[in-house]
Parts: structure tokens; sequence; C-alpha cells
């Protein structure tokens, strides 16, 4: 498929990706406060701040636009389908995500009592740090620049954003100190990279951009191309 090289970037899709580079701090952030906790060697009250920053910054304000913004654009403006592909997908993560940080939001401000709880709370972020990274990964590599050729396409150069909440930006602004106190680590077992085969919903619910987005016309265009190479 061409690119628009031509074309300027949106401004929303660059605050978006902005955001993912702030969260993706953040999990790492997480994942060693977790650790932390369990050694006994950390506040209990910076849990609260962390369930704040995924429930307000990443689920309410990042999430929310994402949602009622770029994916309806591409539902109306771009008629990509609603129900399959990667909308319908990475919207459902978003629902799973936000379902697993509820379970895991009332565990991150005390010391686990026992070492079974213990054991539950690293292994409930775990969970829920490898989904949000490896979903933001498939954002930034598949939904985001393909989302915006498509939108371009259509006519559409530039998409609607509204101003940050308070309890949002108290949320991000209280980022700054977790990152410090708490300097992020990296998931040594998780495999990241680009491409709709590295997002969790490839082959389960979305069979891949190609295959749920590409129309007949871009098949051609792709095949062209491959029996020139």
């Amino acid at each position: 498929m061409r690119k628009l090289f031509d074309e300027p970037a949106m401004k929303l899709l660059d605050a978006l990706q902005a955001e993912h580079a702030l969260i993706d701090r953040v999990l790492g952030s997480l994942r060693r406060y977790v650790g932390a906790l369990v050694d006994g060697a950390a506040d209990p009250g910076d849990g609260r701040r962390f369930a704040a920053f995924f429930t307000e910054y990443a689920g309410h304000f990042h999430h929310d636009r994402e949602e009622r913004v770029l994916f309806d654009a591409l539902v109306t403006a771009a008629e990509l389908p609603a129900d399959r592909g990667p909308v319908h997908a990475l919207g459902r993560e978003h629902a799973e995500m936000a379902q697993w940080l509820r379970e895991l939001a009332p565990l991150l401000d005390h010391v686990p009592p026992s070492a079974e709880d213990g054991a539950r709370l690293q292994a409930l972020a775990t969970r829920y740090t490898r989904a949000l990274w490896r979903h933001i990964d498939a954002e930034n590599s598949v939904l985001y620049p393909q989302g915006e050729e498509r939108l371009l396409l259509c006519g559409i150069r530039e998409l609607a954003d509204r101003p940050i909440h308070p309890a949002e930006a108290a949320a991000r602004d209280a980022a700054a100190a977790l990152l410090l106190r708490y300097p992020p680590v990296e998931d040594d077992v998780l495999a990241r990279g680009d491409g709709c085969f590295m997002c969790r919903a490839h082959g389960e619910s979305c069979d891949g951009l190609e295959a749920e987005w590409w129309t007949e016309l871009e098949w051609d265009e792709f095949r062209g191309r491959d029996a020139s190479d």
C-alpha cells in the first residue's frame, strides 16, 4: 500500500503516540513497585497513585479518546468494520484490560499478608502489563499508521481532541515521582515488536490488517509490486 509521505501527521495521533511512551514507562515502574511491595520495601500509598494513573490517564483520557474519536472515525468515515478486525479487537482489549485493572487496583495499596497473596498480586500485574505493552505495540505499528492513511484517503486530515480533565492531569503529573522512586524495568520474557503477528488478538479475534481491511484493489497493487520484484 502506498504511503502518503507528503501529508502532515495528525495532531491527535501524535498526542496518542506520545501518551503511549509515558504509559509504557509507567508500566515498567509498576512492575518494579509490585516487586518492592511484595518484599515490604515500597510505600503502599504509591499503589493508589499507580491505580489512578492507569484508571484516569491511560483509561479515562487515553483510551477514551482512541475509542470516541479515532475508532469512531475509522468506522464512520473510513467505513472500516466495527464488528471484526483491528478496531474491534483493540476495543475489546480496552474493556478486558479495564476489568483486569479493577482486579489489580485494590491489591496495590497494602503489603500482601501472605506469600500466596504476593504471588497473586505479581501474577495480576504481569498479566496486565504484558497485555498493555503488546497493545501499545499493535497500535503504534499497525492501527495508527494504517488508520491515518485510510482517513487521509477519505479526506480527513485532522481529528478532534479534548482538554485533559483535572483528575486525569493529576494522575499524569504524579507519574513523574513514581518513575523516580521505581525506575522502570523490562519484561525479559515478553516478546515485543511491530506488526499484526505480534498482537495477542492475531489469529483469535482478528485475522490481521490485510485480511480484515484491505480491498481487492489494494491486494492487486500488492501482488503487482510483488511480481515486479
